[in-house]
């Protein structure tokens, strides 16, 4: 007899498993990555070192127009990415994704910067505490040639300048 405090060798093995929802979850995750494959390209595809029946399917994937098919095609695919190790498929799509967004930060940060050397007097001595490589005098002479343009009504042709000496300054301290 049994003591009731002792777990039934059944109850063991039935807890060690996922539940088959779980199962279902995990399988339409690793289908809706398979889909989020189908729309990178396939140039940056090769360099996730891919299978070559995973490429294969999702060659064929591609070329299938019709609703019903497709989603068969794209089962096959979940049902060959659970082979994989979905992580690293994961994270470098999320890069790929981000990568714009980092993109645009960098050129929001620069923008911020030359409006500031145009707007605060201090703001280059903060540029030049934070960045020791800047060069001092040639980005006072920009920071001056933007001003004499605009109070002259002329194209800004040094705020660019100034621009892109930002641009190449921050680019060498990465």
């Amino acid at each position: 007899m049994r003591r009731p405090d002792e777990t039934p060798p059944q109850a063991i093995r039935v807890a060690e498993r996922p539940s088959k929802t779980r199962q279902k979850a995990e399988m339409n995750a690793l289908q809706a990555l398979g889909e989020a494959l189908l729309n990178v390209a396939p140039a940056r595809r090769a360099e996730l070192d891919l299978p070559e029946r995973l490429i294969d399917a999702l060659d064929a994937a591609q070329r299938i127009t019709g609703r019903e098919a497709r989603r068969r095609q794209l089962q096959f695919i979940g049902r060959l990415m659970r082979d994989l190790d979905a992580a690293p498929i994961r994270t470098r799509l999320a890069q790929w994704a981000d990568a714009p967004n980092a993109e645009k930060a960098r050129l929001h940060a620069l923008e911020r910067w030359r409006e500031r050397l145009l707007a605060e007097d201090d703001a280059l001595d903060r540029l030049c505490a934070e960045r020791p490589a800047a060069d001092r005098a040639r980005l006072a002479a920009l920071v001056d040639a933007v001003h004499a343009e605009r109070a002259h009504g002329q194209p800004p042709r040094a705020y660019r300048e100034l621009f892109r000496a930002l641009t190449a300054l921050l680019a060498a301290a990465e």
